[in-house]
């Protein structure tokens, strides 16, 4: 082959056709560096290395073992460099990544490292006017605080604030926790729901919801999954129920989240498709509770749906719910065919006043998304790029929860990120704003920050029925990572409440501590949509 390529033989055996193998690593290479950047959480990224390592170790060992292609020092035959050379080679670099990997996803004691000033003052960054939760340390398996869902107890004038906790973030014990306050400003330790404690192997509570029940009975839904499942979700609805506004909690039957697949019983059923459940669920023009869900495949490709509580009013154990999966025909809310990757998820919605139904939705295409329904849920427009107003400009958004909240005076604030710095990466190549060093997550979940609002007013005979303000900047973290998740995002998962005369919108700093901010005057003024 060298005499025919070049005229000549090169000496000491080595041949111009191992450009193939060279190839194959690279492959490899670039193949390892997707997985590395892309949305898995990093315990499925160690693993897949290091599984991918063990095989190509053990194979190209094996080979030599069997005498089929042993290992030499030079390779004089290309099928012995084909084989043993790229198998061992290619192990020896996943298994070196899958450390590195790791390493990189050991929860740091007290958070990031390097900050400017004291850790316990870090929660004084984004200048919170309420304080909720702020962790305690590793032992209370409490680094992870997310889904910040704060609603009013039916039976007391105090608010009750519902989450999801864990140590990290996708390190799979998840579980579900409820404080209370009786002025929203002081609120107690919270109260262990339901979910996995630390050192066992009790099953993973997450993305809990709350739903009050017109009888006074509260209901705690979350998705019941496996200890250590990826993102603690499955495609099984878990249930507990209070009569006593929350102070204890009873344990009811799980539902099977309707899906185009087997009915996944079995929490690690490979059949299982996941949702969840982000934000409040809401009650249509009829007061039928409903609540918009992400489902995804377990290519983790996302669509949205709804289900609506038929019966809960009546306050019935869980085994007992009527539930009605919308929209009718089972065909979810997507993008377009032609928008790749054509996911779309965590969905947020309102009640128009003409009682139509409104919902926002993350995606990866840089901006928000939104779809409309005229008959409670039922079918949905196709979804659609979200614009300050009818054939305006869009509105930027990475992948993080943009959710719309109807205030009291019947506007509506959208509450988000105001940038496409990842979509506009991936589409033409643009460079990334630099992150700080100690931030280990991919870039598809960086860029949450800072957050903004920008008003809304309902228009009844435009297209796009609310059309927004400009946008204002309102809670950053200065890109300061904390936590054991190293992230430096703020606002995601965030919700509303109107109690005692004060509105305000509460939020996790960096899934980590758990603030709250008035909504006032001095926050609203000024945004006002084009009229």
């Amino acid at each position: 082959m060298d005499t025919f390529l070049m005229g000549k033989a090169n000496g000491g055996g080595w041949v111009a056709i191992n450009c193939i193998p060279t190839a194959a690593h690279t492959i490899w290479g670039v193949l390892a560096g997707k997985l590395l950047l892309g949305p898995r959480s990093p315990r499925s990224k160690v693993v897949i290395l290091l599984a991918c390592g063990l095989v190509f170790m053990f194979s190209g060992y094996g080979l030599d073992w069997l005498n089929i292609t042993p290992i030499i020092k030079r390779i004089r035959q290309i099928v012995r460099d084909l084989s043993w050379e790229m198998l061992i080679m290619n192990s020896r670099c996943l298994l070196s990544l899958a450390l590195s990997a790791w390493l990189l996803s050991i929860p740091v004691p007290g958070g990031a490292v390097e900050f400017p000033e004291p850790m316990e003052k870090e929660w004084l960054r984004s200048d919170p006017d309420i304080v909720v939760y702020l962790p305690r340390g590793a032992e209370h398996n409490d680094g992870d605080n997310e889904h910040f869902l704060v609603f009013q107890a039916p039976k007391s004038e105090e608010l009750l604030a519902m989450w999801t906790q864990s140590s990290v973030e996708d390190h799979g014990d998840n579980h579900v926790v409820l404080a209370r306050s009786s002025d929203g400003e002081k609120w107690s330790e919270p109260q262990w729901i339901h979910g996995t404690h630390k050192g066992t192997s009790e099953p993973q509570a997450s993305w809990g919801f709350p739903v009050v029940s017109r009888q006074g009975r509260i209901y705690c839904f979350y998705s019941s999954a496996a200890q250590g499942a990826e993102a603690g979700v499955s495609g099984v609805l878990g249930a507990h129920f209070s009569d006593d506004n929350g102070h204890t909690w009873t344990k009811g039957a799980e539902t099977i989240v309707r899906s185009t697949l087997e009915d996944p019983t079995d929490l690690n059923s490979e059949e299982t498709e996941f949702f969840i459940v982000w934000q409040k669920p809401i009650r249509d023009r009829q007061g039928r509770v409903l609540a918009g869900y992400t489902q995804w495949t377990k290519d983790w490709v996302g669509s949205i749906y709804f289900m609506r509580f038929d019966n809960i009013d009546e306050g019935p154990d869980p085994g007992d719910l009527k539930i009605t999966w919308l929209p009718d025909d089972g065909k979810p809310i997507k993008l377009p065919r032609y928008v790749q990757p054509s996911g779309c998820e965590e969905p947020s919605i309102v009640l128009l006043p003409d009682g139509r139904l409104f919902t926002t939705m993350r995606t990866t295409t840089g901006y928000i998304w939104y779809s409309v329904s005229d008959d409670d849920g039922h079918h949905w427009r196709d979804a659609e790029v979200l614009r300050d107003r009818d054939n305006g400009q869009p509105i930027k958004q990475p992948h993080a929860s943009c959710p719309v909240y109807p205030l009291r005076d019947v506007r509506f604030m959208l509450v988000y990120h105001n940038n496409d710095y990842y979509a506009r990466n991936k589409l033409y190549g643009e460079a990334l704003p630099e992150n700080h060093p100690n931030i280990p997550i991919g870039p598809i979940y960086c860029y949450r920050r800072p957050a903004h609002i920008a008003v809304g007013e309902f228009r009844p005979q435009a297209h796009q029925p609310i059309w927004f303000s400009e946008p204002k900047q309102i809670l950053d973290t200065d890109g300061m990572p904390v936590g054991p998740k190293r992230t430096d995002e703020i606002a995601t998962y965030p919700s509303v409440t109107d109690f005692k005369g004060k509105e305000v919108l509460w939020y996790p700093d960096r899934k980590h501590f758990l603030l709250g901010k008035y909504i006032d005057d001095e926050m609203l003024s000024g945004l006002d949509p084009a009229p």
